[in-house]
């Protein structure tokens, strides 16, 4: 009976050995069947999920910016659209050049300019009351009074009368409004020669003494003249077309010209 007992505990050891052996037979195949080199590093997969995903909601965020923007940049180009119309309609009705009232207007305007540079001036050196020898300077008494500059346009007659040589690509409209930048030029100089020194912003007084010297010489004495480096536009520049409108104007007697010391004189000539 014993011998029985002890046989069958042995059938039952050696069926639970061939049990775990199989047990184990079939985990070796699974690990041979999925390695453990083929298993990603899933602490990195999800930080590389999480990039992705701020990234995503990064481009989400601009692309609401931008079709929120769309309406806004549509109103100011209709805007913009709108504006350059209206300077069109505009552009039509404004003057080409300069009216014959131009010159009182600039006379006017440089006066204006002047007066408030005075006050400044005087603002700023009200508590001075030494004068230098230079406010000394004794005007010629032809100076008062003198009037404004003339202005004395060319007609279309004159114009064709040159030769295509010295007329080139002048046209009535360019040498007339220059005519009107000179008319201002020496209507600022005027006033320049006639303010006393305290009256003068400091960068504009060694032009006056400039101008003082030149108005005692005899080929200036009572008219109206101005430099040649005044001419700073709007019309008449020191360029190639400035010269050939002073060519123009001298030929046709509008102005002529002079030099004293180191400066070029341009003197205007009244009509005969």
């Amino acid at each position: 009976m014993e011998g029985n007992q002890a046989g069958s505990s042995l059938d039952s050891l050696i069926s639970s050995f061939h049990k775990r052996i199989g047990e184990l037979q079939e985990l070796v195949i699974a690990r041979n069947m999925y390695p453990a080199k083929s298993i990603s590093d899933l602490s990195a997969i999800d930080t590389a999920l999480s990039s992705m995903e701020l990234q995503v909601q990064s481009i989400k965020d601009r692309l609401r910016e931008e079709t929120e923007a769309i309406p806004k940049a549509k109103k100011l180009i209709e805007a913009s659209l709108r504006q350059q119309e209206r300077l069109q309609k505009m552009s039509i009705y404004a003057p080409s050049h300069l009216p014959d009232k131009a010159t009182m207007l600039n006379s006017d305007l440089n006066r204006c300019l002047l007066q408030e540079n005075a006050k400044q001036y005087e603002q700023k050196h009200a508590l001075s009351s030494l004068k230098s020898d230079e406010e000394a300077v004794v005007l010629p008494k032809e100076k008062k009074g003198r009037g404004s500059p003339p202005v004395w346009y060319i007609t279309v007659e004159e114009l064709n009368s040159l030769s295509s040589y010295m007329r080139g690509r002048l046209t009535l409209e360019k040498v007339n409004a220059a005519i009107n930048d000179m008319a201002s030029y020496a209507e600022a100089n005027a006033h320049l020669i006639a303010a006393p020194k305290q009256k003068l912003a400091e960068n504009l007084w060694e032009k006056a003494l400039k101008l003082r010297d030149i108005v005692t010489a005899q080929a200036v004495k009572g008219k109206h003249f101005f430099l040649e480096t005044d001419m700073k536009g709007p019309s008449l520049k020191l360029d190639n077309t400035g010269k050939a409108i002073l060519t123009v104007l001298r030929h046709l007697g509008r102005i002529s010209e002079t030099r004293i010391g180191q400066n070029r004189v341009i003197i205007l000539m009244k009509p005969h």
